[in-house]
């Protein structure tokens, strides 16, 4: 059974950093390309990062990583934006190979719980 349970959200200020985290188990980890994704209020699902894929929003700001070792993969969130405020998922692709990952939200058939990020002017 496939679970993924992201951690690491939290609130902070504009111009400070945080850094996600996601435990994946079930799987063979070091194949599947993993993905983050947000949702604020309102709004459409969106991706952020997967692979060397990063959302134009985000480029340059935030960072996805992963230790295979810990089957673990992170989000390195830095100057952070009240716009970057979101609930941060986190989601495997089975179809696709790191590093050759995409963000269509489509591809992604596992998801974990969300973590809420929020992010004050």
């Amino acid at each position: 059974q496939v679970q993924l349970v992201e951690s690491g959200g939290g609130s902070v200020q504009a111009g400070g950093s945080l850094r996600l985290s996601c435990v994946a188990s079930g799987y063979t980890f070091s194949r599947w390309c993993m993905g983050w994704f947000r949702q604020a209020p309102g709004k459409e699902r969106e991706g952020v990062a997967a692979g060397t894929y990063y959302a134009d929003s985000v480029n340059g700001r935030f960072a996805i990583s992963r230790d295979v070792a810990k089957k673990t993969v992170y989000l390195q969130m830095n100057s952070l934006k009240p716009e970057d405020s979101a609930i941060y998922y986190c989601a495997a692709d089975p179809a696709a190979r790191w590093p050759y990952c995409q963000l269509a939200l489509g591809r992604y058939d596992y998801w974990g719980q969300g973590t809420q990020v929020t992010v004050s002017s």
